[in-house]
């Protein structure tokens, strides 16, 4: 035994020795290696857009990884977060920390329930941020996007969030114990806490608050003997004929404790206003002013008790009430009366909506039906393969071409989307942007690529780009685009999907927003595929009561697939027999009558008190707006123009002037522009339009200074057609590839909502009469021509040449009375109607006619 106990000092402290190293390089190791995974998953994060291409590539030197910890950091970033559990793997590296502190023995984190909780947010934060971010970025992860999808399509949505909101709060409840037994035990601590807190700093006697309460009644008995003793007039000062009512004058009161004493006897003085301004004429002075809390109600003052109560007939005395006093008056008489107005206003609508519900602009057309999805052509997959070999090869052509000049390239990313690739590179210090901006054609030689456009450098970013054509494209359809969820969920007022950035995501626009977009592009580069996406996402989003559109078409094909939707979506003159206008002249009226429409509605505007036009529906959907008083409830309207040079080109100043008025005024009534052109020259889009038109769309163009017209900045030259558009918003320009629908998908579409109920006819815009059409000839009185008539229709007749600018020269006179000479030359018959730029047709050949016809006016 004693052998046994001397042994036992001498072993355990060896044993303890050899296992504690064990245990300290396990534990650190567990710790280093979760500071690795966390700071791998931060850099991920932070650069995992950068290079989509370097998946795979851990052997390749060439390749030059963002990650704090290289390609290891990619790879563990790539496996634990993009295809598993997202920014959930952070609970894994946390869980590594756990385990690393108690093989340490450093009780840090309770293990159980650490493990119970990491492993509930491992199964559903995925999901949540999957939900969240509808499968876009990483965030959730492919775990996360797979699960929320199948869930999705089993339970809908709303089931979806249903089922995530209820573990959130199940999760809550049972972490922080919220029964309502324990949150009532919970508040009723804190209530006997706060009260003991209160009652510890009471005074122990209640001596003060008594006082207190004696002195505000005694203030309050003060007040009403006081407003007994004075007469408070009407504010009209009209006299009532009643009765003689007299009352004894009060016995005096006397003061109570804490107030002055103040004398009362049968005979009130007049009091003082705090600005010295009596009501009476003469003001006198009080000996001991009293503050008292009056009636707020203008005070006139009586001479005796007895006058204070009796209501006789007797004319208002001047002494009475003073000027500034009798308009303050009528001043506060007004005020309460306009109040009152629109407390009984908003009451009224208050009723109607109780008793008629909102009202429902749908109501006309409550059956019609929004057009599905189907309709579109279905194209297959537009999943973006990348080709890895067309990578590398790029980037090692363009980062030996560079080399080659001396440009030393840092870094080098590539961003793949449907139709160009995207490079950027951060050159070396000391590289100038000018050198790398010189040696696009040599990149574009290099490449043997159609088109390289340069961005150097990028807005935002501190890299250069250089944007190289794909040489297998991805199609972007219109489906794709009108089924995505951002599309259908959006909230924007007029919603305008254009197609794909170059990272592969759908851009939308609002047009009420830009407010105006102008559209360039050569012919055959897809402006009229662009165009028809625009009125397809706006047909698939905006009811016929909330759109209307105003459609020009001088080549008389492009707009024509529209036709068939006239009683729902077109809106045109009332003498108009077609909606899609084709003819110069008329699209002039149209113009000027759209910009009466836009002066009326202005003038609805003002009347409503509404800055726009969404402030102006809404208030007369809440039924505050009387329909008899012209308010009506205002569609959006849309003018698409289809070739603007050719309206330049034969009608010139009488087109662009009321397009100007248009883009200047127009955005707040909810009228919005189009304006597209096949030649974007500086004749066609001239300063004022462009001024006016923030929001510029560009097709390929044929030159930089096409470019430089429509965009201000070249590249729209560089583009490789087919749909491949800049847009510029005034901030920066986007490339874009522009959803493609084909004719037969928008004949589907207007066939669907042409063969559905429809208005009457299609939206009546205001008439239009211009300053040169002129009245029949039966309408003109020979007693109210000019004193010059006669002479003008000599010279006419004389030169054959029936011009205004003519009559100006020979007879001397200004624009304004020489065109309505003109009026009255042709009202009588002698000239023809106008003819645009032309001269007018003289309808007598010689004087001797002339003469004769002369004669038989006078007659």
């Amino acid at each position: 035994m004693d052998k046994k106990t001397q042994k036992k000092p001498t072993e355990s402290p060896e044993k303890g020795r050899i296992l504690s190293k064990p245990r300290i390089f396990f534990g650190l190791t567990f710790i280093l290696l979760s500071a690795v995974l966390a700071f791998s998953f931060v850099s991920y994060l932070m650069n995992w857009k950068a290079d989509q291409s370097q998946a795979g590539t851990m052997l390749d030197k060439s390749i030059k990884s963002s990650n704090i910890f290289g390609k290891v950091g990619d790879w563990l970033g790539n496996i634990f977060i993009f295809e598993s559990i997202g920014i959930a793997s952070f609970i894994i590296a946390f869980l590594l920390l756990v385990v690393g502190t108690l093989i340490l023995k450093k009780k840090i984190f309770k293990p159980w329930k650490t493990i119970g909780h990491s492993l509930f947010f491992i199964c559903w934060l995925p999901i949540f941020m999957g939900a969240l971010t509808k499968g876009q970025g990483v965030l959730g992860g492919v775990y996360g996007y797979q699960i929320m999808d199948y869930l999705n399509s089993i339970i809908g949505a709303v089931g979806l969030w249903t089922v995530l909101a209820a573990s959130i709060l199940l999760y809550f409840i049972l972490e922080f114990n919220l029964r309502p037994s324990s949150i009532k035990a919970k508040l009723d601590k804190i209530n006997e806490n706060t009260i003991g807190k209160v009652k510890s700093m009471m005074p122990d006697s209640n001596d003060d608050f008594e006082a207190d309460e004696e002195l505000r009644e005694e203030a309050e008995e003060v007040e009403e003997e006081t407003a007994s003793r004075v007469t408070v007039s009407d504010v009209t000062n009209q006299v009532v004929n009643t009765p003689v009512n007299t009352v004894k004058a009060p016995e005096p009161v006397s003061a109570p404790k804490g107030f002055p004493e103040v004398p009362v006897s049968n005979e009130i003085e007049t009091i003082t206003t705090p600005n010295h301004t009596s009501f009476d004429a003469e003001p006198k002075e009080v000996s001991q002013p009293v503050s008292l809390n009056l009636s707020t109600k203008p005070i006139v003052p009586v001479s005796s008790p007895e006058e204070a109560f009796d209501i006789r007939p007797s004319a208002p005395s001047p002494a009475v009430t003073s000027a500034p006093v009798q308009e303050n008056i009528k001043f506060n008489v007004e005020v309460a009366q306009v109040i009152d107005v629109l407390d009984d206003s908003d009451k009224k609508s208050q009723e109607l909506v109780e008793k008629h519900g909102l009202y429902d602009h749908k109501l006309d057309l409550a059956n019609f039906q929004m057009p599905p999805v189907e309709l579109l052509k279905d194209y297959g997959n537009e999943e973006i393969s990348i080709n890895k070999e067309e990578l590398e090869e790029n980037k090692n052509k363009i980062v030996g071409l560079l080399k080659n000049f001396n440009v030393g390239i840092a870094e080098i990313k590539a961003t793949i989307g449907p139709t160009v690739t995207l490079y950027e590179i951060v050159p070396e210090a000391g590289i100038r942007v000018a050198a790398i901006k010189k040696l696009q054609d040599d990149i574009a030689l290099n490449l043997s690529a159609l088109g390289i456009r340069i961005i150097a450098p990028m807005p935002g970013k501190g890299t250069i780009g250089i944007e190289v054509p794909r040489k297998n494209p991805t199609m972007v359809s219109m489906r794709s685009v009108i089924a995505s969820q951002k599309f259908q969920n959006t909230d924007m007022d007029l919603p305008v999907v254009f197609g794909k950035t170059i990272s592969n995501e759908i851009f939308m626009a609002d047009l009420s927003k830009m407010p105006h977009l102008l559209m360039a592009g050569a012919t055959g580069q897809g402006k009229s595929v662009g165009i028809n996406a625009i009125l397809t996402s706006l047909l698939y989003k905006k009811h016929p009561s909330e759109l209307k559109f105003v459609m020009v078409d001088p080549k008389k094909v492009e707009l024509s697939l529209y036709s068939k939707i006239e009683r729902h979506y077109l809106a045109k003159l009332p003498d108009a027999e077609e909606a899609i206008i084709t003819d110069t002249n008329k699209v002039i009226n149209t113009l000027n009558s759209l910009c009466i429409e836009m002066d009326t509605r202005y003038d609805l505007l003002k009347n409503a008190f509404c800055k726009n036009l969404k402030e102006y529906n809404k208030k007369f959907t809440e039924r505050k707006l009387n329909p008899e008083n012209g308010h009506r409830y205002l569609p959006y309207i849309v003018l698409v123009v289809d070739e603007f040079a050719d309206l330049i080109m034969t009608a010139g100043k009488e087109v662009e002037l009321p397009i100007a008025r248009l883009a200047q005024l127009a955005r707040a009534v909810g009228i919005h522009l189009i304006v597209a052109t096949q030649r974007p020259s500086v004749n066609v889009i001239t300063g004022m339009i462009k001024a006016n038109f923030p929001a510029r769309a560009a097709f390929r163009v044929i030159s930089s200074v096409d470019s430089r017209t429509i965009l201000d900045s070249p590249g729209a030259d560089q583009l490789i057609g087919k749909g491949d558009m800049l847009y510029f918003n005034g901030n920066e320009i986007l490339r874009l590839q522009c959803a493609f629908v084909d004719t037969p998908e928008v004949e589907r579409l207007a066939e669907f909502i042409g063969e559905q109920k429809g208005y009457a006819s299609a939206l009546l815009l205001p008439e239009y009469v211009s300053e040169d059409s002129t009245s029949t000839v039966g309408a003109f009185d020979p007693n109210e021509k000019d004193a010059l008539f006669e002479e003008a229709a000599r010279i006419i007749v004389s030169t054959q040449q029936g011009s205004t600018s003519m009559l100006q020269r020979q007879l001397k006179l200004g624009y304004n009375r020489a065109g309505r000479i003109m009026d009255q030359l042709e009202a009588s018959g002698i000239v023809g109607g106008f003819n645009g730029a032309k001269a007018r047709e003289v309808l007598i050949s010689d004087l001797h006619s002339l003469e004769q016809f002369l004669e038989d006016l006078r007659s």
